[in-house]
């Protein structure tokens, strides 16, 4: 069930944001000084007025241990991703009737995931932590950096659809104007028959599988033995 907002989108464009119910940007470290290097992932609210990027820096900085100079450097990465995110705010994006392809396929120290589904871009109530929790139930996920992860790779995702949908939105407006014709062709236009549902996890989930894809791209959680995640860890380094 949609809600009246998903329903107007439908219609024409709408204001640039993540096709979620909050509009959380996901922010991705990865510095390394003097041989030390710092990884992480989480997102950012860039609507809380309480949010301070330099205190959080250093309250970071000061939980993992790190040398002083990583706090400027978290610091300007978090404000250039979040500047690169607002230069988006106020435009037109195009949504149409949408379902994207969404992939999950990382490790998360000793649980690898594998998964594909389409995500309807038209809900605006959706919620990525809650369809995480609940793939985490049903695979009765333990490690509670898992569900974090699930959904920051959805909403990754998510936003680099949301930039591409201005572009798409900037073109149909040059093709108006200059009257050469051409509609706006969605990403992804589903036919009558591909939205059997397998699992629907929800109103507040916009997970969608194929029918005849179940067995291709059926959800994989495997729990890797200390030596396969040394081995991983070795290639990764």
């Amino acid at each position: 069930m949609k809600s009246n907002s998903a329903w107007s989108s439908l219609r024409g464009p709408v204001k640039f944001r993540i096709p979620t119910a909050e509009n959380l940007v996901p922010i991705r470290l990865d510095i390394e000084i003097d041989g030390q290097r710092y990884r992480d992932t989480f997102t950012w609210n860039p609507s809380d007025p309480d949010s301070d990027i330099s205190l959080f820096a250093k309250r970071t900085v000061k939980d993992v241990k790190l040398p002083p100079p990583f706090v400027t450097q978290i610091a300007q990465s978090i404000q250039s991703q979040l500047n690169e995110f607002r230069s988006f705010e106020r435009q037109d994006m195009h949504t149409g009737e949408k379902m994207v392809p969404i992939k999950l396929d990382f490790r998360v120290n000793h649980t690898l995931i594998k998964d594909q589904f389409l995500w309807d871009l038209n809900n605006f109530d959706s919620d990525p932590e809650e369809f995480a929790r609940i793939f985490c139930e049903d695979f009765g996920i333990e490690d509670p950096e898992v569900g974090p992860a699930i959904a920051f790779a959805i909403r990754e995702q998510l936003c680099e659809i949301a930039i591409q949908s201005v572009a798409s939105a900037r073109e149909t407006r040059i093709n108006k104007k200059g009257r050469r014709g051409g509609e706006h062709l969605p990403l992804s236009k589903p036919g009558g028959n591909a939205l059997d549902t397998m699992k629907l996890f929800g109103n507040k989930s916009s997970v969608i599988r194929k029918r005849r894809e179940w067995d291709l791209y059926e959800p994989i959680v495997d729990m890797l033995s200390n030596e396969e995640v040394d081995a991983l860890q070795a290639r990764e380094a």
